[in-house]
C-alpha cells in the first residue's frame, strides 16, 4: 500500500470516527430501577443528562432505607450504561455496514 492510499484510509477512519461521535451523541437511553423510583439519562455517550428520583423515596428515614436508594441509583446508572453500549453497538454497525465481521 502506498502512502496516499495509507493517508486516504487514515482520513476515512477519521472522517467515520467523527460521523460515529455525532451519532452518539444524538442517541437518548433511559435506565431506571425500582420500578422507576430512579431513572438516569445519558447519551450514547454516556455523558449523564438528567437523574430523577421519585419524591417518595426521599421519604427514606432509616439507614438501610438510605443504602436501597443509593442502590437503586447505582442500578439505574448500571441500566442506562448498558442501553447505551447496545445503542452505540447499533449505531457502530450501521456505520459500517458489515465491513468488520463480529460488530
Amino acid at each position: 500500500m502506498d502512502i496516499a492510499k495509507l493517508q486516504q484510509a487514515m482520513q476515512q477512519a477519521a472522517k467515520m470516527r467523527e460521523e460515529m461521535e455525532r451519532k452518539l451523541a444524538d442517541i437518548t437511553v433511559e435506565g431506571s430501577a425500582g420500578a422507576g423510583m430512579v431513572t438516569v439519562r445519558m447519551d450514547g455517550r454516556k455523558v449523564v443528562q438528567s437523574i430523577h428520583i421519585e419524591p417518595s423515596a426521599f421519604a427514606a428515614t432509616t439507614t438501610a432505607d438510605i443504602e436501597m436508594l443509593q442502590d437503586l441509583i447505582a442500578a439505574a446508572f448500571n441500566d442506562a450504561g448498558r442501553k447505551a453500549d447496545d445503542a452505540a453497538k447499533g449505531s457502530m454497525k450501521g456505520l459500517l455496514g458489515g465491513l468488520l465481521p463480529g460488530i
